[in-house]
């Protein structure tokens, strides 16, 4: 199974993304990003509700909608990600600095069971800010809610490959170790 994470908490104008699209909101934007994977070769299995979550770490920027989707694809994780990439500068995202408010951040969660850069590097590199090299499972999805949350929603019963921690057990552990506001939005 291979995860994508989704967020956004800007708004996109016509002018800042190519596909001359606006898109007035930012669960608009998670959506467009979703319209598009199937022009990259990802094919959406299956998205979680979307949920409103504070910014992490804390700050004064609008909150995010956030969400978890399942896909299917034939590219590697290095492709996968130069997709999700493309994918975000088309909808008009510009990378300026680490934690800022943005249009769209697609990340991988994880990629079937794939462990990268392997198992002996994975905590080294999970533990780099910015790390030289694509890491895989994401290297703090088992500490953020609006991670967890949807990812319960879509995969209830998946366990993460080097922690070997259920979902719920993770989402235990991050409710406990930090204060994270989230809450799953009503649909349309």
């Amino acid at each position: 199974m291979i995860l994508i994470g989704l967020g956004s908490n800007l708004a996109s104008n016509p002018d800042s993304n190519r596909g001359g699209q606006e898109l007035s909101s930012p669960r608009q934007v998670l959506k467009a990003a979703l319209k598009e994977m199937p022009t990259c070769g990802i094919t959406v299995k299956q998205v979680s509700y979307f949920y409103e979550s504070a910014p992490v770490p804390m700050s004064d920027q609008p909150w995010f909608v956030n969400g978890v989707a399942a896909v299917e694809t034939a590219l590697s994780p290095a492709d996968l990600l130069e997709k999700l990439h493309e994918i975000e500068h088309d909808l008009g995202r510009k990378r300026h600095v680490r934690w800022e408010a943005r249009i769209i951040d697609l990340d991988i969660i994880a990629y079937d069971d794939q462990i990268l850069p392997s198992l002996t590097l994975w905590a080294i590199k999970a533990k780099d800010l910015i790390p030289d090299e694509i890491v895989i499972p994401h290297p703090r999805m088992h500490d953020r809610l609006f991670v967890l949350k949807p990812l319960m929603d879509i995969c209830p019963d998946w366990t993460h490959p080097v922690l070997g921690k259920t979902v719920e057990s993770m989402i235990g552990q991050a409710s406990q170790d930090e204060d994270q506001s989230i809450r799953r939005m009503g649909i349309e």
